[in-house]
């Protein structure tokens, strides 16, 4: 694969970490977008490059502001990855106002605003009858919600239905877009969640007997911003290990 340069969302931990930490080995020119950065400032190493950016997704200017600065510093991106996300858990008639928007503003408006900011970007001119890739970070909760994980779960369904309306808007433009569904992964965040006192329970296992790990979905995350997914648009494409596949008795 040739040198890209991809915005990557979220990007001070969890699966968005781990992406930046690969996108870098792999010799490309990654844009760390998060409201924190010590984590990804300090992955050492790599071939690659990477630019750190400071941006809180629920603020429009600080997004807008974000990819004025990937402007000045490329001509064109190859890969958007929106991986930032929040959970808060809680039966729904219990949850406040603030954290319900607060789920909804950073996992579908925050995402929206990131690719509405990024499209100039990603449409290239000339030949090329691609131009670049856009990778939702959805979850498993789109397709099969829980309790407790309510807002969450519409949250991220909503960014199902944006993903596939944004894929065939920008079809014409040349520009892939998907998601991945994970169920539960190893992360700091869903760690958290489990200790919340809340009651809101992670799917555990999958059927191959383990969570999965960060790095089982940036694996598909990178084969959806590589060539061989060219005709791969508008897909939630679950990475559960069959978690969904199936309940088990």
């Amino acid at each position: 694969m040739n040198r890209q340069a991809i915005v990557v969302t979220g990007a001070n931990s969890g699966i968005g970490l781990r992406c930046c930490e690969e996108l870098l080995a792999a010799g490309h020119l990654v844009f760390a977008l998060d409201r924190d950065l010590d984590a990804v400032s300090a992955i050492a190493g790599g071939a690659g490059e990477m630019v750190t950016i400071r941006c809180d997704l629920l603020a429009e200017a600080q997004v807008a502001e974000a990819f004025a600065t990937v402007a000045r510093r490329v001509d064109r991106l190859d890969g958007l990855v929106c991986s930032a996300g929040v959970l808060r858990t809680g039966r729904l008639v219990e949850m406040s106002v603030a954290d319900f928007d607060l789920v909804f503003g950073v996992n579908t408006r925050g995402a929206w605003l990131c690719a509405k900011a990024a499209t100039d970007l990603l449409t290239r001119s000339g030949d090329e009858a691609t131009s670049g890739r856009i990778v939702m970070v959805a979850s498993i909760a789109a397709i099969r919600p829980k309790i407790d994980g309510g807002a969450y779960a519409a949250s991220k369904a909503a960014l199902a239905q944006l993903t596939k309306v944004l894929a065939v808007e920008l079809a014409a433009l040349g520009i892939r877009v998907n998601a991945v569904a994970p169920a539960t992964v190893d992360t700091p965040m869903i760690r958290s969640a489990a200790k919340d006192g809340s009651g809101y329970k992670p799917s555990g296992l999958s059927p191959i007997g383990r969570i999965a790990e960060p790095g089982d979905i940036v694996s598909v995350i990178r084969f959806l911003l590589a060539p061989e997914s060219d005709y791969v648009n508008g897909v939630l494409l679950p990475v559960d290990a069959g978690t969904s596949a199936a309940f088990v008795g």
